[in-house]
């Protein structure tokens, strides 16, 4: 397996990735693949930009050969400058349960901490209980914060931090 960084060049490849995860997972994310696919190009051009510019956000997109096994997004928190979050993270169903995500956490948490932060959250659907215990396994702890998915009130997310 191959973790890379998100290209500037990929703006196509990461809106037709980001589509095809939100269709793969529609109950795990803030957003659905309809609402994705409406968002014009500008979107996916400014999205890839602040993923790919130095000093922001990353996104790592994991490989098995040329196929596509797994990515998650490092976002920089727009209140704390001392806090990230993981996003996006997503694990294509047949790798599942091999070390795929674990290996994105831990992209994302040296990202994290070249940039000298001090915690990382995430929010894990609680309908998920093999994320959340991969979460667990990687240090992530339960902050008692929990609110509805954004697309389906009905479902919960939790919120988990881990310190660096």
């Amino acid at each position: 397996m191959k973790i890379r960084a998100l290209e500037p060049y990929e703006v196509s490849f990461h809106r037709e990735l980001r589509i095809r995860i939100l269709n793969d997972s529609p109950d795990s994310f803030g957003e659905t693949a309809a609402q994705a696919e409406a968002r014009p190009l500008s979107y996916w051009e400014d999205l890839t930009r602040s993923v790919t510019e130095p000093n922001r956000h990353v996104m790592f997109v994991a490989f098995e050969g040329n196929a596509i096994v797994g990515t998650t997004y490092g976002i920089l928190d727009n209140e704390r400058s001392d806090v990230g979050r993981v996003g996006g993270m997503w694990v294509a169903p047949s790798q599942r349960r091999r070390g795929v995500g674990r290996s994105l956490l831990a992209a994302v948490l040296v990202w994290a901490r070249k940039r000298g932060l001090k915690r990382v959250g995430l929010w894990a659907p609680a309908s998920a209980p093999a994320a959340v215990a991969l979460y667990s396994r990687e240090g992530f702890k339960n902050t008692g914060r929990q609110r509805p998915l954004p697309t389906n009130a009905n479902l919960r997310i939790s919120e988990m931090e881990i310190e660096l």
